[in-house]
């Protein structure tokens, strides 16, 4: 298949190499060009851990319109607040329909593409999806080298109808299609997200060990102690409680963890403990990361709104939230994605999300 990445952060290329190995027409975009020299120059990504071998991409290119030219599926992979201006520029590019799927979308990803796609290109209309999270578990190394630890098993994707999210999944490249499950509704990749859940109270929590300049820290095992693990499970509650007043009720992030690593475990320490694929995951240096800067704008905070919404407390969330704001002295709710703009002006109703 003809498939474009876009983002050659950590995911992208480790995306990309995983489909060049597997024998399709590969083309990696990238904002900026002095992220991508060493591809430009010589197009080929090294690829270690679960997925061995050297991967030449067909295209390594910062020009958006040649990288969207003819696709067949577009896999966006950079981080969800970049997703807005995205759908702008490819409503300026894409030219005929296709399949785009925001890995992940993080919370109503989808809505947000689609409603800043058709601002400014209502004749085209693409097919929209995102997924639960993240494929892989990896780390980029250099420009053109990535390490995958784990690639994630059966990782929810759905359109934001959750119409044909079965034809979705049959449509996908070879390599990916047994990787990725139809979800019952969008409600289920966006509040099914875990990624919120797992990445914003821990940063935030060691906000002295992560500025540190000395020490180095494993960001899953020691970073997550008990009683941060057990404050996390309180966030999860809430998020659980979200997807359950809104009719699609979602598994724990302790369960999700199970089954997507294949753990075991009785709490959510000791999953986190017993996954290898955590072991040698090291802490931001800083705060200006995005467990933070995506995380809580794009999924804490819409998932807040649709809870208070919804008449629930939120208060575990509500103090992250809080904490953030007030550590980076952004107001987060006001920069984070607006809930019912998202919704109201995608032909969606908020009687058909919140009730």
């Amino acid at each position: 298949m003809r498939i474009t990445v876009i983002g050659a952060g950590n995911s992208g290329l480790a995306m990309a190499a995983h489909l060049s190995i597997e024998g399709h027409e590969v083309t990696l975009w990238n904002r900026s060009k002095e992220n991508i020299q060493d591809l430009l120059d010589n197009p080929v990504i090294r690829c270690s851990g679960v997925i061995n071998g050297e991967a030449f991409i067909t295209l390594v290119t910062d020009n958006l319109r040649i990288a969207l030219a003819n696709p067949e599926v577009i896999f966006v992979t950079t981080p969800a607040f970049s997703h807005a201006d995205l759908a702008a520029q490819f409503a300026i590019y894409l030219t005929k329909p296709t399949t785009i799927i925001l890995n992940p979308g993080r919370t109503f990803g989808a809505l947000e593409f689609q409603y800043n796609f058709h601002k400014k290109n209502p004749f085209v209309n693409p097919i929209i999806a995102e997924t639960q999270t993240i494929l892989y578990t990896c780390r980029k190394i250099n420009q053109n080298e990535v390490e995958i630890y784990a690639l994630k098993q059966d990782v929810l994707v759905s359109t934001i109808s959750g119409d044909d999210n079965e034809v979705l999944v049959q449509a996908l490249p070879t390599g990916l299609r047994d990787k990725f499950i139809p979800a019952g509704s969008m409600i289920e990749t966006s509040i099914g997200n875990v990624g919120m859940i797992m990445h914003c109270a821990p940063i935030l929590l060691n906000t002295g060990w992560v500025e540190s300049e000395n020490d180095d820290f494993n960001y899953y095992r020691t970073g997550i102690s008990q009683t941060i693990a057990h404050y996390i499970e309180k966030m999860d509650n809430e998020r659980i409680a979200v997807a359950k007043a809104l009719g699609h009720p979602i598994e724990s992030a302790m369960e999700w963890m199970k089954r997507t690593y294949d753990l075991e475990g009785d709490t959510l320490y000791a999953v986190i403990q017993n996954n290898a694929a955590y072991a040698t995951i090291s802490a931001p240096r800083s705060l200006n990361h995005r467990y933070i800067t995506e995380d809580i704008p794009t999924g804490l905070v819409p998932l807040e709104a649709v809870g208070k919404e919804l008449g629930l407390e939120m208060k575990a969330i509500s103090l992250i939230i809080d904490l953030a704001s007030a550590l980076m002295e952004i107001d987060f709710r006001k920069e984070g994605r607006n809930l019912h703009e998202l919704i109201e002006k995608n032909g969606i109703s908020a009687k058909m999300i919140l009730n």
